[in-house]
């Protein structure tokens, strides 16, 4: 009968396109403010930024909040609703690389004409519940408490062995039930925490980027669905970026470098031995050639060694520039040479 009574409620708040997020505190939370957020960069999901504001209420003498309006995105985002003992007009910033004494945050995914109702519960529980139009508003307090279980799963048995089983165990349940869901957000916040660089996951995230096809197929959903945003855009950036250069693995960008160094060192090395093992195998061959020229083919060598042209040669042998020419002609066939340069090269 409550749950009917809702859904009647909100019925109407729909219809005329408003999105309405109103909740409950406790009592000596009145006069308190609240907060709306969105949470465009799903790396910043984990706390409070105050960049991410956008409304502010005050609960009423009951503790009683509530946010309206027509300016969200037709499509779901990740939204959060907090209170807190912050100072905001303080000279110092509220949440800079840290929470306030006291903080209570709840985050859930909502678009615009949704109706969203946060109940307080027993023992003056505040932002734990949601009650919504939206059916995938609350997968984000799902996915919170599949968290806590696998957290719970890897302190049964610490060993390495069963953080193995973990791992892969974790990953295939917790990246289904975002494909089950439907929704490419929820995956996104998934996403964060496997991935995140401080967590133990994260090494095997890197592996398991490299050989399995689930984090191309949901930058497919995301590109479908929610194309042309920041978190599409940055999904795809990251995930690139991994694949092509995983921090967290033994081998990283500069051994990657070294190693593409040495081996050029290596190639480099051995082409010089090649070419001086093949120069002095021909000058050994070219020294053999060499026995077999006449005393007047090694003269007119030593002349070209000089730089003389054909002429100069002719002129200082007294013989004919024909004659130097058909020296020149057996000198190339039997050192195998086919230039001027080739023969000044062997000598």
């Amino acid at each position: 009968m409550r749950t009917l009574l809702f859904w009647l409620l909100c019925t109407p708040l729909v219809m005329f396109g408003q999105y309405q997020f109103s909740g409950q505190l406790s009592d000596d939370h009145k006069n308190q403010t609240v907060y709306l957020s969105i949470v465009e960069n799903y790396r910043k999901s984990s706390r409070i930024y105050l960049d991410q504001i956008i409304s502010t209420t005050t609960t009423d003498n009951f503790g009683s909040f509530r946010f309206e309006g027509d300016n969200l995105s037709d499509k779901n985002h990740l939204y959060r609703i907090h209170i807190d003992d912050c100072n905001y007009t303080s000279e110092k910033t509220a949440h800079f690389l840290k929470e306030c004494n006291y903080t209570e945050s709840l985050l859930f995914l909502a678009k615009n004409r949704d109706t969203i109702s946060i109940p307080l519960l027993a023992n003056n529980q505040a932002l734990c519940e949601i009650n919504s139009t939206n059916n995938t508003s609350t997968l984000i307090l799902e996915i919170n408490t599949l968290r806590e279980e696998m957290i719970l799963d890897f302190l049964e048995y610490p060993s390495k062995a069963n953080e193995d089983l973990n791992f892969k165990k974790w990953f295939s349940r917790l990246q289904k039930f975002g494909i089950d869901s439907g929704e490419p957000v929820a995956e996104l916040y998934i996403y964060n925490f496997l991935s995140d660089r401080a967590s133990e996951t994260h090494a095997f995230y890197l592996n398991h980027l490299q050989h399995n096809e689930y984090y191309i197929q949901l930058l497919n959903r995301l590109k479908n669905k929610y194309p042309n945003t920041s978190f599409t855009t940055q999904f795809q950036r990251e995930i690139t970026a991994d694949k092509i250069m995983p921090e967290d693995t033994t081998t990283s960008f500069i051994s990657v470098l070294s190693d593409y160094i040495v081996y050029i060192m290596i190639g480099v090395v051995g082409l010089t031995i090649a070419c001086i093992f093949y120069r002095k195998k021909a000058r050994k061959n070219n020294k053999k050639y060499f026995d077999t020229l006449t005393t007047q083919e090694k003269t007119i060598i030593e002349k070209i060694g000089l730089g003389k042209s054909n002429k100069e040669i002719a002129a200082e042998l007294f013989i004919s520039l024909s004659t130097v020419k058909t020296h020149i002609n057996n000198i190339y066939k039997k050192l195998n040479v086919t230039s001027r340069e080739e023969l000044k090269a062997l000598f």
